[in-house]
């Protein structure tokens, strides 16, 4: 039988992946305290604690993945010269957009799909905590399970 305790656990071991913003890999720091503090009490708290640290960890994964197919795009539009930047001296410099890159679209695209990326990571933390509130399981989708 769950008590409030547990589920309040499982809840803020969910929320504590927010503290990334305030602490640096704090989504990664704040869940496994919580969690190798109190996985014995309750296989409730066990798996809510692996399902937190697993997702992160998906995601840490994925946002490599995301950034190491991107980068290449930029660095080739960068090198490739800067012919939509005029500078002839201190006095004249304006901006002259000419046509636009495929590599601008791709890399645009792949942007586009970490922003999304974010916000629904965002919601399923939301949604995994308020299920740990009421006393359900929640498995995150697309997540790796380092943690078993």
């Amino acid at each position: 039988m769950l008590n409030n305790h547990q589920k309040n656990i499982a809840t803020f071991i969910h929320l504590s992946t927010f503290s990334r913003f305030i602490i640096p890999l704090g989504n990664f720091i704040g869940p496994i305290i919580l969690w190798i503090t109190n996985k014995e009490k309750s296989e409730f708290i066990d798996t809510h604690g692996k399902q937190a640290i697993n997702f992160q960890l998906s995601v840490l994964l994925y946002t490599i993945i995301l950034g190491t197919l991107s980068v290449p795009f930029f660095i080739f539009k960068v090198f490739n010269g800067i012919d939509f930047i005029d500078f002839h001296g201190f006095g004249d410099f304006h901006i002259n957009i000419g046509e636009p890159s495929p590599l601008l679209y791709i890399t645009g695209g792949l942007g586009f799909l970490a922003v999304i990326g974010f916000i629904l990571e965002l919601v399923f933390i939301v949604i995994a905590s308020l299920k740990a509130r009421d006393g359900e399981l929640y498995k995150y989708p697309l997540t790796i399970n380092f943690l078993k």
